[in-house]
């Protein structure tokens, strides 16, 4: 099962992520085999991060929440909230496998959020030049769409937004992201 997971920054909790660096890339390193895509949100071209995504491949919910949960970050206090939704990769390949190389200052991460409705609804990928994670959100169980996740290269945040219909999202965040290293 894939898995997207957003753990969001506290405010001023920067110079304890990072005090606490070497610690989360251990551990990220113990799980680089399952990882799909991972990086930092950050604010425009600021260097630091105001969250980190991660998207990938366990075997279960609880090991998606124990991935989430036993962060070092995360056990210390430096994000304020984590959003953990079971994803699909509709892409169907990982980060390290984009064409494009890895965004500079134009990476993206889009979060639409919707209406819950039946999985089979789910809105198609786009053709979109610069797609490097696209998938829909969906219920524990996988039976519901609850929204969508992409992950892009695009020359704007408004250009990233389109990437998501105007129809069908309750509300749809852009934030600037970047290439995670290692893996």
């Amino acid at each position: 099962m894939d898995f997207f997971c957003y753990h969001r920054d506290r405010a001023d909790s920067l110079a304890l992520r990072m005090e606490l660096l070497e610690d989360h890339w251990s551990y990220m390193d113990g799980f680089a085999q399952q990882m799909i895509a991972r990086g930092p949100t950050v604010p425009g071209d600021e260097e630091a991060p105001t969250g980190s995504v991660h998207i990938l491949t366990l075997p279960d919910a609880a090991a998606a929440r124990t991935f989430a949960f036993e962060e070092p970050g995360y056990q210390a206090g430096v994000y304020r909230d984590v959003m953990l939704r079971r994803w699909r990769n509709d892409v169907g390949s990982t980060m390290w496998e984009f064409p494009g190389g890895a965004p500079e200052s134009d990476g993206y991460l889009v979060l639409g959020l919707g209406a819950p409705r039946p999985v089979g609804e789910v809105p198609a990928v786009p053709e979109a030049e610069g797609l490097i994670a696209f998938g829909p959100l969906l219920s524990d169980d996988g039976e519901r769409w609850l929204g969508t996740a992409a992950l892009l290269r695009a020359p704007s945040a408004d250009a990233a937004r389109a990437t998501l219909p105007r129809s069908g999202y309750a509300e749809v965040e852009v934030h600037q992201w970047r290439f995670g290293g290692r893996s």
